[in-house]
């Protein structure tokens, strides 16, 4: 492995491992109280962070969290489930009614301790009354295809749960709430990370409604969630303790130490991915007339829209564009998703050097038209350039590196 090619993937690594739940919980754990414990949670990183509790909580406690197939762990005194993503299945639909319960039979001198993650809003999969568990799994299928950005789609999720948008809080009110945070979504808004089961919604019924006009989704009777003025809020601490851009401070620092000037671009770069790859180009033979050395780093979540023929996911469809856009030059790139999954491949994205499209084009395949089929996947594949580090037990999204010089 060449000298680029380690410090692309050390960049990656040490972008995940800042958002790690064994180094991001424990500091934020809050005092015992007199009550019970009760432990609940959802999300890609919500098993991790529940034995990160369960390794530094002393008393007794309880519970229940919810994670992607796959990315459980092995607790003690709290349990966890396993349930489909992004589509939702009957054992997501099954843990938040008990995650719903739990929350309910909630005192006021007990702690409901609140483990939140993205992936979340998928995994927490329990209909609003009126809406179908079948409705739910349709409009989030078309959701998915529409096109439609991460905060619209999760607008609505709120709208059709009952669980999601400050719902889970109210249900504990009136014990105490403290919800430990790790966002994947860019700008870190608290009321989109697994569409924020403790945090006041400030969006309504009538917005989500909208969305779905637009997208020509019909809809079921959605529902209101409470808002930041609701008294159920009075006890509930919500706090971030990962996210997308510590994540991609920590990959510049690790850029610097090797000699590139890192240029974070932050964790807001979202739309289609091959667009994004398109712009990154463009910002990267900039920075390449300068004969300096930068590493370009960017986050946030790219989407792919159309139907998809093949394998691909947003990460690897980003990276092809790139490289086909920069053919000819000596930049090389990494894109990754930091939950270890790109897509539903076993890949959590790929790398691009130089001589990627040659070596998949030696293999007999054509990266221009893989692109437009969105199978991205085959190229790196065939170039063995995939980066394989299976379910990382956290998410902050995606990670975009470029290296120039």
């Amino acid at each position: 492995m060449s000298h680029r090619e380690q410090l692309l993937r050390d960049m990656f690594v040490a972008a995940i491992a800042a958002a790690d739940p064994a180094l991001c919980v424990p500091k934020h754990l809050p005092k015992a109280p007199s009550g019970r414990v009760i432990v609940l949670g959802a999300g890609k990183a919500a098993a991790s962070m529940a034995k990160a509790v369960e390794d530094h909580w002393e008393s007794a406690l309880g519970g229940l969290v919810v994670t992607r197939y796959g990315h459980g762990v092995s607790c003690q005194r709290i349990e966890v489930v396993e349930a489909a993503h992004p589509v939702p299945d009957a054992a997501g639909r099954a843990a938040a009614e008990r995650m719903l319960r739990l929350a309910q039979s909630a005192g006021p001198d007990d702690l409901v301790l609140c483990l939140m993650s993205g992936g979340g809003s998928a995994l927490l999969a329990l209909p609003a009354d009126g809406v179908s568990f079948e409705e739910k799994q349709e409009i989030n299928r078309a959701l998915l295809a529409s096109g439609a950005g991460i905060t619209e789609i999760n607008i609505v999720r709120r709208h059709l749960s009952a669980i999601k948008g400050g719902q889970l809080a109210a249900a504990a009110f009136p014990a105490r709430v403290v919800s430990l945070i790790i966002s994947d979504v860019p700008g870190d808004d608290l009321c989109a990370i697994a569409s924020g089961p403790t945090v006041p919604d400030p969006t309504t019924r009538a917005q989500a409604e909208a969305i779905c006009a637009r997208l020509k989704i019909p809809t079921p009777a959605l529902v209101e969630t409470p808002k930041p003025s609701d008294p159920v809020f009075a006890r509930v601490e919500n706090h971030l303790i990962g996210s997308g851009l510590a994540s991609l401070e920590a990959a510049a620092e690790v850029a610097r130490q090797a000699g590139y000037k890192p240029l974070v671009l932050g964790d807001f770069i979202e739309g289609e991915a091959r667009e994004i790859g398109l712009v990154m180009a463009g910002i990267a033979r900039h920075v390449a007339r300068e004969g300096k050395r930068c590493a370009i780093i960017s986050g946030g979540e790219g989407r792919v829209s159309g139907a998809a023929s093949g394998r691909g996911g947003r990460n690897s469809e980003f990276l092809l564009s790139l490289a086909l856009a920069l053919e000819g030059t000596d930049i090389c790139a990494l894109a990754g998703d930091t939950d270890g999954i790109d897509g539903s491949q076993d890949n959590a994205g790929a790398q691009m050097m130089p001589d990627t499209l040659a070596r998949s084009r030696a293999k007999g395949l054509d990266p221009r038209a893989l692109l437009d089929a969105h199978c991205a996947y085959d190229v790196f594949e065939a170039a063995d350039a995939l980066v394989v580090t299976g379910p990382t037990l956290t998410n902050v999204n995606d990670v975009r590196i470029v290296l120039v010089g």
